[in-house]
């Protein structure tokens, strides 16, 4: 098979830039083992989690998002007040309002944007990113900062054996920026929702339906609530049903990929996905070991593990995919320019 570009009306985009963080404390199988029944022997199995990074006390994911757009903004030599949109992927704001692009846009001090949040649970980078693509097609603006991250650790229910030793805290940004002549960038994506999943991926307290009482309180309503095997059924079929999709559409098969970048959420459905693509291990992002299930922040995060592990170079074809709550679909193909 060939490649097929679609066209674009206008411009194309492309990343032009990348940065991430997580924090530094580690929580590790053997920290969990003191706190629930559990092993590593048993955690590792059945997720290929060894560690996973804790956000500080009086730390948001805002501040995730600002040591993660500095380090991209001056991988890319530009100051902040060249950014002129931020987006931030995120289902773990710092508070419900203002958005927390308007505080990276503060902490960062970029003076001439503007910028809002995406909810997509684990596909939220995906949305973001998107959305700061079209933003930079339609030659409205040319320097788009997105942020995909989560602080999952803040709504993990440490007395639940079954969600507690999956989730992590993390993320990253890149810049969007109109492709040179030659270069293609983003080529097309997919995504979808079904709203069906809502009752098997959910966090109940807080928002209108039910707002904070000791009662949501006391019936956990503010923890992560996970039906694992309904989960986990969905995205096994639809990681790999969306990018089959995506990639017949544009003329590519999974052995024409140079690097296949999933999200990261359980080592047996990212392993799943890439065999029913044909891909071999060493075109596989997989850094689920060290970080976890950081939500948003898994593909940035994955961006960066590519790079230093030498799977991911300029030029090469690559697919990004997650699957998250809601339940939420997202994949992304293009060339890296980087």
């Amino acid at each position: 098979m060939s490649l097929t570009v679609r066209p674009v009306v206008g411009r194309r985009a492309k990343i032009s830039a990348f940065g991430t963080y997580v924090p530094p404390d580690v929580i590790t199988n053997q920290d969990l083992e003191k706190i629930v029944e559990t092993s590593d022997q048993w955690i590792t199995e059945r997720t290929g989690i060894k560690t996973r990074h804790k956000l500080a006390p009086g730390l948001g994911v805002s501040d995730i998002c600002t040591a993660a757009a500095k380090k991209c903004l001056a991988a890319r030599g530009i100051g902040p007040n060249e950014v002129e949109v931020i987006i931030v992927g995120t289902v773990t704001p710092d508070m419900m309002f203002p958005s927390t692009a308007c505080l990276v846009q503060n902490k960062i001090g970029a003076s001439n944007c503007w910028g809002f949040d995406v909810s997509g649970g684990c596909s939220g980078f995906v949305y973001a990113l998107q959305a700061g693509v079209k933003m930079v097609e339609s030659g409205a603006y040319s320097k788009v900062l997105v942020c995909g991250a989560d602080a999952n650790t803040r709504m993990t229910d440490y007395t639940d054996r079954t969600t507690c030793v999956l989730f992590g805290d993390g993320g990253g940004a890149v810049l969007l920026e109109p492709a040179a002549e030659g270069e293609i960038g983003f080529i097309d994506a997919l995504n979808e929702i079904d709203g069906s999943g809502g009752v098997s991926l959910n966090l109940k307290g807080g928002g209108s339906l039910n707002p904070s009482t000791h009662e949501t309180v006391d019936k956990k309503w503010h923890y992560i609530y996970q039906d694992g095997p309904a989960v986990y059924k969905f995205a096994v079929r639809k990681m790999a049903e969306a990018t089959e999709k995506l990639l017949a559409r544009n003329g590519v098969s999974g052995t024409e990929l140079g690097c296949f970048i999933p999200h990261q959420a359980n080592l047996r459905i990212i392993t799943s996905t890439a065999e029913r693509l044909g891909l071999p291990p060493d075109r596989v992002v997989i850094n689920i070991e060290k970080y976890g299930n950081t939500s948003a922040g898994t593909l940035p995060l994955a961006m960066e593990t590519a790079v230093e592990e030498g799977k991911l170079k300029k030029g090469d074809l690559v697919l990004l995919a997650a699957v998250g709550a809601g339940f939420t679909v997202g994949t992304v193909l293009l060339r890296w320019e980087i």
